[in-house]
């Protein structure tokens, strides 16, 4: 007989017999109803399903005829259901019964099997598998319409626990498979994150046995571990964690060290010099006051304290109170003029015998006035095209509030209440404070940052009082410029006395001393505030000489009216001192100030070591002693800027992105001060700056002897005047121009109080 499944299905079956015993085909239907595998059968067993002889047999007689097959089709669904009218004939009380309780349990069981209900019937291989990827699917399909994407990226990145929150929000994404998101979509629960993780899904079978859930969990690039069966990243996520901290470990240095050059976020460097990477000031005495203290009128302005940067040894108490419309906020109201800065000088609350006793004083330029060679970091930033040279084009750049932010930093870290220390025990007994107009106020079409840097300087002043050192105010920089250099505020022309508004740029100054004075008038400033600048380096070469005599004449009166009594300091404006004798002579308590250096000058710069000593002892000294006998010259003159610096080769000294005379680099574009050959000694060999820009710890011992034989030569020399001022206190690499620089312990100048000279 052929194979059934090679039948031809035009061939009808053969008729049962009419009577006697049942025909074949009953048999078999009877035997094959007995073996039958139900899904009630199924139920029962536990364990996985097998191939029945029964169900080989019954496949042999189901592909007759259409007919056939359609038939029977219909007897076995009546037969599943209970309906067979055999059945109904041949069962007998007792299967009755049986068969009405197996109807109330099925009425009574669910229409539908849960997930895990149906992984445990006994299915083929491949048909567990196909179940179960398709209910993985329809599952992973109703969570993405239920779900909203936002809510279950957090439910994920809550699983990744402290992992990397960019990291995880990637790699969740990739690595959940629909299982996982179907099983925690229907079971989680708000009882706390370990019991949701406990909520796994059972895979039960054949399919868990043949490694099916490891196998789908390494192809999304996880494995499961051992213990719990829990999903772990695999290789591919370890390759993207690798990737992600190498990126981590190359980029926030470069964006900390980005964030140091720019001062904190932004164009401009920081400035600061050393102390530019310090942490931001504590501030702890606002803690006594309250913000509703300060009046709604005055929040955010200079007089909050609360939108100060430092407010150490301010008193941040508020207070209007105002001389010469100047406020007072920030002071103390008690101070002590006790305080004496060595034994050589007397205290501040006596008489400092000038023209007796030397001063003996450094500049704390490029503080409160910015000065590029001082703090290049400032303008190294900036490219030569930006045009970025002075404090005026800085502010410009960064606009009024990144200005203030950096510039008041500047102010309260450049110069401490250390340096004032470490200028008291280095010998000196007074200090010249540089500062500019906007201090005070601005006008229209400035960008300096306003008012800010004057309760620095009240600060600073009250730091002198506390070391016994007494102060030369110094007015740096003058409205419309009195010179054009960058120390002004803005290179270029000179606007004071000079130009359309140069009458109203010189009544604007003098409008400031006017405040200036009635403030420092004040009784607490009497014996701390020795000195009194009008302007610093007046460029009298370029400016009408008379016109300059004129306006200081007009100054002095405006400072005497308002109180002062201290000596007043005129500029020499380059004339030489030999020019001045003479000049001014009706008006009492002046004093001349001129700068020395001879780096500046085309024919001084390439003297040699030994007459540039012989000049300082010879040619400086017999121009101070004619200038200070008022018989051959003005009469009281001190020196209040010179250095030791052999060369102009400092960075940013002749201007920022301009070079030297000593490499003959500086085309300046006026014949009379271009230089472009070099311009050094004739014995020195190559013209060339690295030396002069080298560390200090690289000088040769001669080298280091010539420089203190040059500054002793100087301070000399200026002692047969009234004394001097060095320049400067600090810079951030300016060696040569820095007192307080450091080499190998000891500061290139030492301190006064080893020099090889004394009082007598």
């Amino acid at each position: 007989m052929a194979p059934p499944h090679n039948r031809d299905p035009a061939i009808p079956d053969r008729p049962s017999r009419a009577h006697g015993r049942p025909p074949r085909t009953e048999h078999r239907e009877r035997r094959r109803e007995r073996d039958r595998d139900t899904p009630e059968k199924r139920r029962s067993r536990d364990t996985p399903e097998k191939h029945h002889a029964p169900d080989r047999r019954r496949r042999r007689h189901e592909d007759y005829t259409p007919e056939r097959r359609e038939k029977k089709a219909s007897q076995a669904s009546l037969e599943r259901d209970g309906d067979s009218p055999r059945q109904r004939r041949h069962r007998s009380p007792e299967r009755r019964h049986q068969y009405q309780e197996q109807q109330e349990r099925r009425q009574q069981r669910p229409t539908s099997y849960t997930s895990s209900e149906r992984s445990s019937n006994p299915l083929s291989f491949d048909s567990l598998g196909k179940l179960n990827d398709f209910n993985e699917k329809a599952a992973l399909r109703e969570q993405v319409r239920e779900v909203h994407v936002d809510v279950e990226k957090e439910r994920l990145l809550e699983e990744l626990g402290e992992r990397d929150r960019g990291y995880g929000r990637r790699q969740k994404e990739k690595v959940v498979t629909g299982r996982v998101i179907k099983e925690r979509g229907k079971h989680r629960r708000r009882e706390g994150h370990e019991r949701e993780r406990e909520k796994r899904r059972v895979v039960s079978g054949p399919l868990a046995e043949e490694g099916g859930v490891r196998a789908r969990a390494e192809r999304r690039g996880g494995y499961i571990t051992e213990e719990s069966g829990k999903k772990r990243f695999g290789r591919k996520c370890r390759i993207s964690v690798l990737v992600v901290v190498v990126l981590l470990i190359i980029l926030i240095p470069v964006g900390v060290y980005a964030s140091k050059k720019n001062g904190g976020g932004g164009g401009g460097g920081g400035g600061g010099g050393d102390d530019s990477d310090e942490s931001d000031p504590a501030n702890d005495n606002l803690k006594n006051v309250k913000e509703s203290d300060i009046p709604a009128a005055a929040k955010n302005t200079v007089l909050d304290p609360f939108t100060w940067y430092d407010t150490k040894d301010f008193n941040v108490t508020y207070t209007n109170t105002t001389f010469g419309g100047l406020p007072i906020m920030g002071l103390n109201s008690k101070w002590d003029d006790t305080a004496q800065a060595n034994d050589r000088v007397p205290a501040l609350n006596k008489e400092f015998a000038y023209g007796m006793m030397p001063i003996r004083g450094v500049n704390l330029g490029g503080w409160l006035s910015i000065e590029p060679f001082i703090t290049p970091s400032f303008f190294s930033s900036y490219k030569e095209s930006q045009g970025i040279i002075d404090e005026y084009t800085l502010t410009k750049e960064l606009g009024q509030q990144k200005a203030a932010q950096t510039l008041e930093k500047h102010y309260a870290q450049f110069i401490k209440e250390d340096d004032f220390q470490a200028i008291k025990d280095a010998g000196f007994d007074h200090v010249r404070i540089p500062y500019s107009y906007w201090a005070v106020t601005t006008y229209p079409g400035d960008p300096y940052v306003p008012k800010i840097s004057w309760r620095y300087l009240l600060r600073g002043i009250e730091y002198c009082r506390k070391y016994g050192l007494r102060v030369n105010l110094d007015l740096h920089a003058l409205p419309g410029s009195q010179n054009g250099w960058n120390h002004s505020g803005r290179q270029g022309a000179i606007g004071w006395l000079n130009g359309t508004d140069g009458d109203l740029n010189a009544q604007r100054s003098l409008d400031i001393h006017t405040q200036l004075s009635t403030f420092f008038a004040q009784p607490r400033y009497k014996n701390v505030i020795t000195i009194y600048g009008l302007a610093n380096e007046p460029k009298m070469i370029k400016l009408e000489t008379s016109a300059v005599l004129a306006w200081e004449s007009k100054a002095v009166d405006v400072v005497r009216k308002s109180g002062m009594q201290q000596y007043v300091v005129i500029g020499d404006g380059f004339l030489g001192l030999s020019k001045w004798k003479g000049q001014l002579s009706g008006i009492k308590g002046l004093m001349l100030d001129v700068h020395q250096y001879t780096i500046f000058n085309k024919n001084q710069i390439d003297y040699t070591h030994q007459k540039k000593i012989q000049y300082a002892c010879q040619g400086w000294t017999d121009q101070m002693k004619q200038s200070v006998d008022v018989s051959t010259g003005f009469g009281p003159t001190i020196c209040g800027e010179w250095s030791q610096a052999d060369t102009d080769c400092t960075l940013y000294l002749n201007n920022v992105h301009t070079e030297s005379r000593w490499e003959g680099t500086l085309p300046t574009g006026d014949p009379t001060t271009a230089v472009t050959s070099p311009d050094c000694p004739p014995d020195s060999g190559t013209c060339s700056c690295d030396k002069a820009n080298a560390d200090p710890s690289s000088y040769s011992d001669d080298y280091k002897q010539w420089l203190m034989m040059y500054a002793e030569a100087q301070m000399a020399s200026f002692e047969q005047g009234w004394g001097w001022f060095y320049w400067t206190w600090k810079t951030e690499a300016a060696t040569q121009w820095s007192w307080q620089v450091r080499t190998t312990g000891k500061t290139i100048l030492h301190t006064i109080a080893v020099l090889t000279y004394d009082l007598q």
